[in-house]
């Protein structure tokens, strides 16, 4: 099995992981409540998607 001969430098070991950095996720505006959530998904606050009521959210 052929092995490196040389130790890879701090440079290029860095431009290799250039793109592993940690990203936020998006979050929109609930247009019922107004608190954010995830988008493309109910608001777990309230439960409206689109517009509507599709699940029971934590709000009483």
């Amino acid at each position: 099995m052929p092995n490196p001969k040389r130790r890879h430098s701090p440079t290029r070991k860095g431009k290799r992981r250039a793109h592993d950095g940690l990203v936020l996720p998006t979050f929109s505006v609930c247009a019922k409540c107004g608190n954010p959530k995830l988008p493309h998904r109910a608001c777990p606050e309230c439960g409206h998607y689109k517009g509507r009521q599709v699940t029971e959210g934590t709000e009483d």
